[in-house]
């Protein structure tokens, strides 16, 4: 079964995120478990996360079709050691809240050189907090999401990716997120379904399907390797819709979170619909 939903809000407390999923006939969905732009929060109350688990239950949400998102703010491969050290703390602090929530998945950026380290040495930095990340909890998976290559960002080649996996150190709990209009932004077509098989087929053999873990669907404003990370609404962008019918009919996408990031939510609904309406 396919898993198609949004990335919610948690307005009121992330109790109410998979209320907000119900209303728009998602059947999975993403939210940020604190405020992204803030790097302090309140731990998560005893009675919110009671709550939490109850509304997901209540909606037929298990802990795999669920995605969490941490704050911008974290760059796990900072050149600074201190924002390096700040950013591994946060990032830790996300993944403990995530398994106080009881949800198995955290997604996250890579991160950026900033134009002052190489590539590998970033790469290098990036897995070093994963592992430690890792170390310092018990269940949750690291879900790294594909950028689309702007600014200093690394995570927009495949090889990036794949670099990343390789060092680290526990395989069973290292994942990856697929972004369409990222991937689109970073080059790799999406436009026909030659294309479309050509990218996924370089995906498996360099990083590996086994290894994904969600996806976000949305198109994009700009066009083919701009290298510049604007959503459009489904079938609204550059892409079009044959990626879209792609993975709707693709059992390699099959009960992984699908998440819509795209700008109107209140399209969402009707975007959950249309993609749905894509199977065959």
């Amino acid at each position: 079964m396919k898993r198609v939903g949004a990335h919610v809000s948690t307005a009121g407390g992330v109790e109410n995120a998979p209320l907000q999923a119900t209303s728009i006939g998602a059947k999975a969905f993403a939210l940020f478990t604190k405020n992204q732009r803030q790097w302090k929060a309140p731990k998560l109350t005893t009675s919110s996360i009671d709550a939490f688990r109850r509304n997901c239950s209540d909606g037929g949400f298990k802990p795999e079709h669920i995605l969490p998102h941490d704050s911008y703010l974290i760059n796990l491969g900072s050149p600074d050691p201190d924002k390096l050290q700040r950013a591994r703390e946060a990032f830790i602090e996300e993944m403990q809240r995530v398994e106080d929530l009881g949800l198995l998945l955290l997604n996250f950026h890579p991160g950026s050189h900033l134009k002052e380290i190489d590539e590998e040495r970033c790469l290098q930095l990036i897995a070093e907090s994963i592992n430690m990340a890792l170390d310092a909890t018990k269940s949750v998976t690291a879900v790294i999401e594909n950028t689309a290559g702007q600014g200093t960002n690394l995570g927009n080649r495949f090889e990036q990716l794949a670099s990343l996996v390789d060092q680290v150190d526990d395989k069973s709990r290292v994942a990856v997120c697929l972004d369409t209009c990222h991937l689109f932004a970073s080059g790799y077509d999406l436009q026909t379904t030659e294309a479309i098989e050509s990218t996924f087929q370089e995906f498996d053999r360099i990083v590996g399907l086994r290894y994904l873990r969600g996806m976000h669907l949305n198109d994009a404003l700009q066009p083919l390797g701009s290298r510049i990370d604007r959503h459009a609404g489904i079938g609204k962008g550059t892409i079009g819709m044959n990626v879209f019918s792609y993975i709707m009919n693709h059992q390699e996408f099959d009960e992984i979170p699908l998440i819509l990031e795209t700008p109107d939510s209140a399209a969402w609904s009707s975007e959950i619909s249309l993609l749905y309406s894509l199977e065959r």
